[in-house]
This record gives C-alpha cells, structure tokens and sequence, in this order.
C-alpha cells in the first residue's frame, strides 16, 4: 500500500509538472486535469498492465475508459531505453474537447518492479 500510494505521489507530481502547475495538493492536481481519482486509478491500472509483460515495444498501445465519468484516453510507449519506459497518455476528462497530452517515465528497480521517476 505504502508503494503505491509512493508510486502515485510520483505520478502526480510528475503529470502535475507536465502541465506546468505549481505546487498543489494532489487532489487539486487530478481535478486540474480533469480526471477523477477513479479515472486516475484506471490510467495508472492500465500503465501498469502494459509494463506486466516485461519488456515493452515502443508503439505499443492501451486504450482505457472510465464508463462511470466518460473520461478516457489512449497510453503509447514513446520510448524504451537504459531500463526504462517512456510513456505518452493522451487523455480525454469527461466533458471536455480537448484531449491532453501527459508524458511519465517508469524505470525498473532492482527487484523487477517498474517504478515511476522523475
């Protein structure tokens, strides 16, 4: 639990500094992009299914949808390199027109885990 509350502190802060937002609350983050906590626990789900395999192939794609707000969005291996994964999400927030573009890096840890960097 702890991991992943770590992980998803990373994740934030890294698709809050994608958008160019200042320090914020995590909450604040989420609903600044649009997303709700559940819509952002179904992209992080669906990172996380993409990298289960092992090795990740750069173009390699994963569709996800939250039936219950409507958001959705697309997550695309950019690039695979020095162990890690660079991954764009394309992300539409329920309601809105504009898909928005968020890009994080995952790199694995010694013991295998694919972890969320800066």
């Amino acid at each position: 639990m702890k991991a992943w509350i770590s992980s998803t502190v990373v994740a934030i802060t890294i698709l809050g500094t994608s958008l160019g937002v200042q320090a914020q609350t995590i909450s604040r983050i989420i609903a600044d992009m649009g997303l709700s906590p559940a819509d952002f626990e179904i992209l992080s789900a669906t990172s996380d299914a993409m990298l289960a395999g092992g090795a990740p192939r750069v173009g390699a794609e994963s569709n996800w949808v939250n039936d219950e707000t409507g958001s959705k969005g697309t997550i695309r291996v950019r690039d695979v390199r020095d162990n890690c994964v660079h991954l764009q999400h394309f992300i539409r927030p329920e309601g809105s027109d504009q898909t928005r573009e968020v890009r994080t890096r995952r790199c694995r840890d010694a013991g295998g885990n694919w972890i969320l960097t800066p």
